[in-house]
């Protein structure tokens, strides 16, 4: 890539980062409480759901973690319309910066790496789609991160999209459950707290249970190494 695109995609880049805080002062600016958020989002009408698509998108792009529009969006649009638009939204953001990575410092970053390094990125290549549909259910590295970070490697685009929609949707699910079952009890509704807990107790299990496997693993490994 010649150095005046490089440039530009930078250029975007910090576009992108500078509209997701206007976007932020203006979607959460005197907002005190819940309906006062949703009055703020659905003033946009009929383009309420594109706007908050696109606010998502860019948001992902700037580093946003994503948690945190996939409980504003269940709150503002529902649990089962609001996981389709958290997901759009998130996959977008995904593939955006993922073409970011790709096309302005993929080449500069192989050009670079020291073996170890390489040695990683080839290893991830090889996993392909499976590797990123691992990332996607078990977030052992950050979402914005990990976006990036894959579009160094030489995973086809389609792979890495098609995987991150299905293996991304069952945290975006919970995430947006979480922030609807929130509203509905500031309202008076508890009856979907419960459902919440368990969407908050499969996260918890999604993020510790490999932790948990790798020293039941090396425990394992331990005993059955023969003595020195």
């Amino acid at each position: 890539m010649t150095r005046q695109r490089r440039w530009l995609l930078l250029a975007l880049t910090a576009l992108a980062v500078a509209a997701t805080v206007l976007a932020m002062v203006w979607l959460f600016w005197g907002v005190t409480d819940v309906p006062s958020l949703q009055a703020r989002v659905t003033s946009l009408g009929h383009w309420a759901p594109a706007g908050f698509i696109l606010l998502y998108a860019i948001s992902t792009v700037a580093g946003l973690p994503g948690g945190i529009l996939d409980v504003v969006g269940g709150a503002v649009f529902g649990p089962i319309y609001g996981s389709l638009i958290n997901l759009v939204g998130g996959t977008l953001g995904a593939a955006g910066a993922f073409l970011v990575a790709r096309h302005g410092a993929a080449d500069w970053v192989r050009r670079r790496a020291g073996p170890r390094v390489q040695k990683v990125m080839t290893s991830v290549e090889e996993d392909g789609w499976r590797f990123v549909a691992f990332v996607r259910l078990v977030p052992v590295i950050p979402y914005t991160i990990l976006n990036y970070m894959l579009g160094l490697t030489r995973i086809p685009f389609w792979h890495y999209v098609t995987a991150t929609v299905v293996f991304m949707a069952p945290s975006t699910v919970a995430y947006t459950y979480i922030g609807y079952a929130g509203t509905q009890a500031l309202a008076g509704d508890t009856d979907n707290i419960r459902y919440a807990l368990l969407m908050l107790a499969v996260i918890a299990l999604v993020i510790f249970a490999p932790h948990f496997y790798k020293r039941w693993r090396n425990a394992k490994a331990e005993q059955e190494s023969p003595p020195v």
